[in-house]
């Protein structure tokens, strides 16, 4: 059998078998459905032609997963955020949230759901919200965004494309920036709602679809209060809706200070409009001391220009930029300015 149609068997095949050593029954029932013919069953029977297949199939599982770290892709049809659970039934616990567009390693089918991993997050989403094989690997080509990842800590973030102007901030390794423009030396990325610009010496840009968050529930502890778990929780009710600059409404829209400034309203406190003057509400505390519910500022600068509310597990929830709207990240996504507490 030439290359070739070992190429066109393992393409035809889709490889929806994942993880496959050996050329299985399975496998092979998936390659006569696709491609009948008296030729087939008498090269799934010769064992040269088996080592060539796999081989083969081999490689264009390693292509793909180099092109978005997935063998089996999936892609996340919503338009907001697809909820992952620990079972495959809706009353199973929610484990995480995959934000739309988002993809997942597809593990396997059970009654109309899908077994899936993103990110730090496995467990089950309902089949009709992810679109998979074929289908999921045109769209992410459509949409798979082209992102710079830190490659060390303490990655600085300048205003401009040169080291003597000011250092904005630095990023954690392994964060990633969404990529504006690559430039010589130099990557425009945006900070938030922000343009501003990184070392290409110090990044790796890949196309990424974005991954799972996890929903881990706030466990009480010493000074985690119904009030903060509930606020917590009520945050999240509104991940994947807009960033709008100057909005204040969590369903049409807001900014960080207008989303924060809404959240806490409904439970009887009273925020400045601003994210600089926020800053100054409430007590000051150190970061290893926030509990959900306290506000962690960053700065340009030195001059606050962003706040968001810290969720517990390390993570914070925030209205962050137009294209990715409100989301959970790592609290030390960017170097943290100040900590605040306004909740009792």
């Amino acid at each position: 059998m030439k290359k070739t149609n070992a190429l066109i068997l393992a393409m035809a095949a889709g490889l929806f078998f994942a993880g496959a050593n050996s050329m299985d029954a399975q496998a092979a029932s998936t390659i006569r459905a696709i491609l009948p013919s008296a030729g087939v069953a008498t090269i799934l029977e010769d064992n040269v032609e088996k080592e060539e297949y796999l081989q083969v199939a081999e490689e264009v599982k390693a292509e793909r997963k180099a092109m978005y770290g997935y063998e089996n892709l999936g892609v996340a049809k919503v338009n907001d955020y697809l909820n992952i659970r620990e079972n495959p039934s809706e009353d199973g616990e929610l484990v995480g949230k995959l934000p739309k567009n988002g993809g997942c390693e597809v593990i396997k089918e059970e009654n109309g759901w899908y077994q899936i991993k993103s990110g730090k997050v496995s467990g089950y989403v309902r089949a009709d919200y992810l679109i998979t094989g074929d289908e999921a690997r045109y769209r992410a080509q459509e949409i798979a965004a082209d992102m710079a990842v830190a490659t060390s800590g303490g990655l600085r973030v300048r205003e401009e494309p040169n080291t003597d102007c000011p250092v904005i901030t630095t990023v954690a390794e392994g964060e990633e920036l969404e990529v504006v423009e690559v430039l010589d030396g130099w990557v425009k990325i945006m900070l938030d709602d922000e343009e501003a610009y990184v070392s290409a010496e110090y990044v790796t840009i890949s196309k990424n679809l974005e991954k799972a968050v996890t929903m881990t529930e706030i466990e009480y502890g010493e000074g985690i209060t119904d009030v903060r778990v509930d606020l917590v929780n009520y945050a999240k009710q509104f991940l994947g809706n807009p960033y709008v600059w100057g909005g204040t409404s969590l369903t049409n829209g807001a900014d960080c200070s207008g989303f924060v400034q809404s959240i806490f309203k409904q439970y009887g406190v009273s925020l400045p409009r601003t994210s600089v003057s926020q800053s100054q509400s409430g007590t000051k505390i150190s970061l290893s001391e926030a509990k959900p519910g306290d506000l962690i500022f960053y700065d340009k600068g030195g001059t606050v220009n962003h706040v968001a509310i810290y969720i517990g597990n390390g993570q914070v929830i925030h209205a962050s930029n137009p294209r990715t709207g409100i989301r959970i990240s790592n609290a030390t996504y960017r170097t943290p300015h100040s900590v605040r507490r306004v909740l009792p």
